[in-house]
């Protein structure tokens, strides 16, 4: 682009390859001063990625090549649905504390830690029945508040 745009500026002082060369030769230059001022990504990935890694960690595939464990979708991390997810889980923590102590403590053992019943039950030292009227209040008390906040209503 530069022979074009200066051809008509080229007076014949030297032959035309050397004014070709010349142009080339500080086109380069340049550009060689604009990228020493970047950092290329392979710098910032450290030592730990070689030429030789594979881009894609070989266990991913079954034999037959296709993905086993196939990669994400990348529009299901914008950073708009996370912000959303963590403010509606911000509220949904602070809707847990706001229960009652009972059931929160059930539905913290059973839903956030992951117990079954016997366990939960032995812990808090209450029947089974109690235990499933307990979570069941507060599984419907967090789903009405988050149907709310869902809804920008107020939370009840």
């Amino acid at each position: 682009m530069g022979v074009l745009d200066g051809v008509a500026a080229f007076e014949g002082r030297s032959s035309l390859k050397t004014w070709v060369f010349t142009i080339l030769t500080n086109r380069a230059k340049t550009r060689g001063v604009r990228e020493g001022r970047s950092i290329p990504f392979s710098a910032i990935a450290g030592d730990s990625a070689s030429e030789d890694d594979p881009a894609v960690d070989p266990a991913r595939f079954k034999p037959n090549g296709m993905w086993s464990d196939p990669p994400r979708r990348w529009n299901d991390d914008t950073p708009e649905k996370l912000l959303a997810t963590h403010q509606t889980l911000s509220f949904l923590n602070d809707a847990i504390a706001a229960l009652p102590a009972n059931q929160r403590a059930v539905v913290t053992l059973r839903d956030i830690e992951g117990l079954d019943a016997d366990e939960v039950c032995n812990i808090l030292e209450i029947s089974e029945t109690n235990q499933r009227v307990l979570l069941h209040r507060a599984r419907s008390h967090l789903r009405r508040a988050i149907e709310a906040y869902e809804s920008d209503e107020v939370p009840c």
